[in-house]
């Protein structure tokens, strides 16, 4: 297996997110949002591992996670902030929620504001 994260342009992500994440065979790229604060982007990295990998032990195909994250994306009110995997519907549901509580831990190890650094998310 092969691991790549990346630092893209925000508006270079495939759909409205800040996390991507892709498998091509056994490599596994990570695409994360550019936020000038190292420390957020590799949260989201964190995160995007952690939910990918459980993803693929559990046996949730990243095609699915994709439809629904890109149909939730399109079907998304203006003023809705939410994330398509905190929907309790999300074919990833369980697996993002462990993301979201490693990202969480991680943070506090990393001397991230919670709020700024999800503040920042929310405005890109």
């Amino acid at each position: 297996m092969r691991v790549t994260i990346e630092v893209i342009p925000n508006e270079k992500q495939r759909y409205p997110t800040v996390g991507d994440w892709q498998w091509d065979g056994d490599h596994l790229t990570i695409s994360v949002s550019e936020m000038d604060n190292w420390r957020y982007e590799m949260l989201v990295a964190f995160h995007e591992l952690a939910e990918c990998l459980i993803c693929k032990h559990r046996g949730v195909d990243q095609a699915v996670v994709d439809a629904f994250d890109i149909k939730y994306e399109d079907s998304r009110p203006a003023d809705d902030v939410s994330e398509p995997g905190d929907d309790p519907t999300a074919p990833y549901y369980r697996e993002h929620q462990f993301a979201t509580c490693v990202e969480r831990l991680l943070s506090r190890e990393l001397d991230v504001s919670w709020k700024q650094y999800d503040e920042t998310v929310v405005n890109l």
